[in-house]
């Protein structure tokens, strides 16, 4: 596979480098919430239950999407590191990240206005077993990373968002 994934990372950046529009893409999610705290995404033929655990009103049938905020930046980086070794020819036996965030439930409850909704603070350890690499190809397969990584680039930096209501009768 490491071989078909380094020819399919190659052919990819090539395409995108000739082409570049052919890297645009859009991604969409739709969602709803079905009762109480219980939400249910669509994203492309996948469907995720998201809800709140029971000690903030919710029955806990889910991820929150705080949690799922953490999961996203887990994979992504996890998928990063693959796709960056794999082109690099950096030997990468596994990786896997472990994220927890801190969130004052103050902001989001509008207890105090000076305390944001989301997260204080996130931080993690990235767990690289890679025998055969160096030091100095792991310090430079970590740098690429945290640049390419999209999940870390969207909560690192800010991203316009536009969201518009719409009142149905």
């Amino acid at each position: 596979m490491p071989s078909d994934l380094k020819k399919l990372i190659a052919d990819t950046q090539n395409e995108f480098r000739n082409h570049p529009a052919t890297a645009q893409v859009s991604f969409r999610s739709s969602s709803a919430l079905q009762d109480g705290f219980r939400s249910v995404a669509s994203l492309r033929d996948h469907r995720v239950i998201i809800d709140e655990p029971a000690s903030l009103g919710g029955t806990d049938r889910g991820p929150n999407p705080v949690e799922l905020i953490l999961a996203a930046l887990g994979s992504c980086q996890e998928i990063t590191y693959r796709a960056f070794a794999t082109a690099l020819g950096i030997p990468l036996d596994s990786v896997s990240v472990e994220l927890r965030g801190d969130l004052d439930l103050r902001g989001f409850f509008a207890v105090d206005p000076l305390v944001r909704a989301g997260y204080q603070r996130i931080r993690g350890t990235v767990k690289l077993r890679a025998r055969g690499a160096t030091a100095e190809q792991l310090d430079q397969l970590r740098n690429v990373v945290n640049a390419h990584c999209p999940v870390l680039d969207i909560l690192a930096n800010p991203v316009p968002v536009a969201i518009d209501v719409a009142i149905e009768a």
